[in-house]
């Protein structure tokens, strides 16, 4: 028994170590703010992750490309020794050996070289700044993306954890009604009709409530997806699913500003900056180029009788004749109209997009408006069915009407505040830099 008594005040000892109870198998929910969504998201969602090393790839390209307008410097370091077979190369006198050697010599020589005029090179160069560039842009865009769809799937959650609380509410209320049915049925004043209806009523509930609490786990299991948690990992929502005014804003005014904030579309417009240069560079390779090259060291037979030498020589090479030129800039062109065209096409996208917002957002705010109004009708009638029920006025077919306009009233706000708030980030995401300025368009600071 002491020993018993021991391990249990053991395990009480580990169990409650630190002032509270680990429990291994059930960690605690981590709780999250959109906020904190989005910062995961942008820290360790693979397209984030992907847009980054393709940045860090320009770079490289960039520095390749400008690595061939700088000096090249190369040191050898030469030690040979041979034979020469004199008859090989047609020398040949009498008395002389047809094979002379062996002997050796030294030879260690620094060497460089430095383009002066390469226009190819250069505008080459200049092409892959460009494209370094619109790499940066669709990186920015990229987290911008991410912002709208990570707020996206948290907005999700909040609508399925508003369908659990509602679902709740309505197991809670069926309860109270089923008891007040058979209480009724008890006293004479209401037939088993009532009760069995009652009855029926609560199954309903609680098979909706099972419905939404696995709807809501599943959005969990997406949303940590998404941000690059482990789907096991278990998540609690830290904001509820709420209204917030948002001023509108006039489509012809925010759409230039919109342009002009877009990476997507700025990224489209350094590409065919890029096209450009590359053009211009197509056309330089009939252009002569310059380049200096030289050598300096020293040579000999033997370390003590190494004599210094070198040279400096210049080269001007002019291209006659290349018909691969033709070739890259019917390409180059063929590429240009393909992007001019896809400007024009995201230009009006974005008009789209921004026009739409604005739409959704002054549509689903009057709905927010009406729904709210038709819930506290619809609680009201729930309110007078029930007592007219309790008097014996009526049976409780009044009572599960009502409850049934109650359940879609409570669904319709729901479904009003997420379109609201998903056409405040929609808004967001259509007028550019979202990383910038969603924040103004959040209740909270």
């Amino acid at each position: 028994m002491r020993s018993r008594a021991g391990w249990v005040a053991l395990f009480v000892a580990l169990t409650y170590m630190g002032g509270a109870p680990v429990d291994a198998q059930h960690p605690a929910a981590r709780r999250l703010t959109l906020n904190d969504a989005i910062g995961l998201a942008l820290k360790q969602n693979l397209s984030v992750r992907v847009a980054s090393t393709q940045v860090e790839e320009m770079e490289g390209t960039r520095g390749r490309r400008r690595a061939s307008l700088l000096p090249h410097v190369n040191g050898d370091a030469l030690a040979n020794r041979q034979n020469i077979d004199l008859a090989a190369l047609g020398i040949s006198f009498p008395g002389v050996p047809t094979v002379v050697g062996p002997f050796g010599h030294y030879d260690f020589r620094l060497s460089a070289s430095q383009s002066l005029i390469d226009r190819h090179a250069y505008h080459n160069w200049k092409a892959s700044e460009m494209q370094e560039d619109a790499a940066k842009l669709d990186y920015q865009d990229a987290r911008d993306l991410i912002i709208r769809q990570a707020a996206g799937l948290y907005l999700n959650s909040q609508a399925s954890a508003a369908e659990v609380e509602a679902g709740e509410s309505r197991v809670t209320t069926s309860q109270t009604l089923e008891k007040l049915a058979r209480d009724q049925h008890t006293q004479g004043l209401a037939t088993a009709v009532d009760e069995v209806r009652a009855q029926v009523q609560l199954a309903r509930d609680q098979q909706n409530l099972l419905v939404a609490r696995n709807t809501y786990q599943t959005s969990l299991l997406v949303l940590a997806r998404f941000l690059g948690l482990s789907p096991g990992a278990p998540l609690d929502l830290a904001e509820p699913l709420k209204f917030h005014h948002v001023e509108s804003a006039d489509a012809d005014q925010a759409l230039h500003t919109a342009l002009e904030a877009r990476s997507d579309y700025a990224a489209l417009l350094k590409q065919r900056d890029s096209l450009d240069e590359q053009l211009k560079a197509s056309r330089a390779r009939y252009l002569p180029t310059l380049s200096v090259n030289g050598d300096y060291g020293a040579i000999g037979r033997g370390f003590g009788s190494m004599a210094g030498t070198g040279e400096i020589q210049g080269t001007l090479t002019v291209t006659l004749f290349d018909r691969d030129r033709a070739g890259e800039k019917t390409e180059l062109q063929s590429q240009v109209k393909r992007l001019n065209a896809q400007i024009d096409d995201l230009n009006r996208q974005i008009e789209q997009e921004l026009r739409q917002a604005i739409l959704d957002l002054e549509s689903t705010e009057n709905q927010v408006t009406v729904t709210e109004a038709a819930l506290h009708l619809a609680e009201r009638e729930m309110s007078l069915a029930q007592d007219r029920f309790r008097n014996g006025v009526t049976d409780n077919i009044e009572v599960v009407t009502a409850q049934s306009s109650l359940a879609s009233a409570q669904d319709d706000r729901i479904m009003a505040l997420a379109r609201h708030a998903d056409a405040v980030m929609a808004l967001a995401r259509s007028l550019g830099g979202t990383e910038k300025i969603y924040q103004t368009y959040r209740s909270e600071p």
